[in-house]
């Protein structure tokens, strides 16, 4: 590979944008330089496939273009990876599952299709928990996401291999989604940053299905304008999906430096009001991440906010909520995988019921066969109206909670999870992973746009993140709010000290 300057993976999207427009570098050394690195840091487990041809292909299509003179966009030429959950044209799509091992999809989700269309340069899949079932990507079946900050903790999950190719530096940027945290979480935890948009905002269609009122499609990346510029490209309504809202999309990269009425170069954020949840602050939030946080409130103060104390009482029932609503979805969804049409099939059976019991007990891991275990026994006979119908009906309780918060406050701060990352295998009963979630959840039962912004560190080092979370639709004033954080603090720009040594 031609040598290329060191620096072109410290290069946020808007900077390496700006250089290719100035005629500072190419889309191929950028391409170049992303491959040889994720060659380089392949023990973080961070990506499922790599396209190499696919991607210096793409990548020199976009440079003939900027040749030819063509006009545009932002995104043309730069390079991104996919969450293994999107299915793509051309290279594998296995949800990190044995399920689906080798397959190949058609066609691209809308998603893919959106950011391709933009000019983005995909130089592969990324790792996940297996149909996105997890918070910690040790549920992948092809192997565990190191965290970049210290390889023997969780990158988060499910999206984490998404979190770490960003941590890491390997691309700028990359698509995850967002079920109850799966972006937000591994974006805390590796200390970049991540937003899940409104329910509906960007097209579900080509993703595969884990429960489907929840799932999200949103973008990791390292600044709040980084965000933006993905987020923008992704959305929109899309015909072939029925839950894709008919909702227009504003200018998310000018409402970042759209000033507020009544700001000043000193404080950006007059006027807004940041709801600050007391059930946030309570008792389960280690010391080190209620500081983080705290100070990361007391920034937002200065920026010109004001703090207001809000209540969102149904917090603690998000996570029994979640937990009967995903699994029963999940258990409808996941019945596809019989063996019959693609994925995997047992090798030995003597009828159809068998190949089914065989196919699923080999395909399906662990966590995967307890969902669909779970989601089945409360949609069954007798349980339905006790748990499922119950679920749903707290579900839009925990959302008549944020209306209300919303008449007080336009923006709610709080932490994105209790703790820093702990130790990959350290955790080894699912009921406990599960408490993990209760920061995130909420919004997510609620189909609330939600991000993680970089917002220190904690014991031994590790990341923390500052969730915040509007009111539908309003993803322009959460990156609005999180580019002025960034722009007086540095968290966003910090690298992890491994990394850096072994690329001085």
């Amino acid at each position: 590979m031609t040598q290329v300057p060191h620096d072109l993976h410290d290069l946020t999207l808007a900077e390496a944008s700006a250089r290719l427009a100035a005629g500072q570098t190419t889309s191929e050394a950028l391409t170049r330089h992303a491959l040889a690195r994720i060659e380089r840091h392949s023990n973080l487990g961070a990506f499922l496939h790599v396209d190499t041809d696919g991607a210096l292909d793409a990548a020199r299509g976009a440079d003939a273009r900027r040749a030819a003179g063509q006009a545009l966009g932002p995104l043309d030429g730069l390079p991104i990876a996919h969450k293994d959950i999107f299915v793509t044209q051309g290279q594998p799509t296995t949800a990190a599952s044995k399920m689906l091992k080798g397959y190949q999809s058609p066609f691209d989700a809308t998603i893919v299709a959106r950011l391709h269309a933009a000019g983005m340069v995909s130089v592969g899949k990324l790792n996940c928990d297996e149909f996105a079932m997890g918070g910690a990507t040790e549920n992948s079946a092809y192997g565990v996401a190191r965290n970049p900050w210290a390889l023997d903790q969780i990158a988060g999950g499910s999206s984490g291999g998404s979190a770490v190719a960003i941590s890491a530096r390997l691309v700028a940027a990359a698509t995850g989604s967002d079920t109850g945290g799966s972006i937000r979480q591994p974006a805390a935890l590796t200390g970049v940053t991540g937003i899940k948009p409104t329910y509906g905002r960007c097209s579900r269609y080509g993703m595969i299905a884990f429960a489907s009122s929840l799932d999200q499609a949103g973008p990791l990346a390292r600044t709040a304008e980084d965000c933006a510029l993905v987020l923008q490209a992704m959305s929109g309504f899309d015909e072939r999906d029925a839950t894709s809202a008919q909702q227009p999309v504003p200018d998310l990269a000018a409402a970042l430096r759209t000033p507020r009425a009544g700001a000043t170069a000193d404080q950006p954020l007059a006027g807004l009001r940041v709801g600050v949840p007391k059930e946030f602050f309570g008792e389960g939030v280690n010391p080190d991440v209620l500081a983080a946080t705290r100070d990361a409130l007391e920034q937002l103060r200065k920026l010109g906010a004001t703090l207001v104390d809000v209540s969102l009482p149904r917090t603690e029932l998000s996570i029994p909520v979640y937990y009967i609503i995903a699994p029963a979805e999940a258990s409808s969804n996941l019945s596809r995988f019989d063996g019959v049409k693609f994925g995997h099939r047992a090798k030995q059976y003597t009828d159809l019921a068998d190949m089914y019991r065989k196919t699923r007990a080999e395909g399906f891991g662990p966590e995967v066969k307890r969902r669909i275990m779970i989601g089945t026994y409360v949609l069954s006979h007798g349980y339905y109206d006790a748990y499922y119908l119950q679920a749903q009906k707290l579900r839009r309780m925990i959302a008549d909670d944020f209306q209300a918060a919303f008449k007080v406050c336009d923006v709610i701060a709080g932490p994105v999870s209790p703790t820093v990352a702990r130790p990959i295998g350290s955790q080894t009963d699912p009921v406990a992973d599960y408490l993990a979630d209760i920061f995130t959840l909420p919004a997510s039962l609620a189909g609330l746009p939600g991000m993680s912004v970089p917002a220190g560190f904690g014991d031994q080092g590790l990341p923390v993140g500052l969730q915040l979370i509007g009111n539908y639709w309003q993803e322009a004033a959460l990156l609005h709010t999180a580019h002025a954080f960034q722009q007086a603090t540095d968290w966003h720009l910090r690298a992890p000290a491994a990394l850096s040594a072994l690329d001085a």
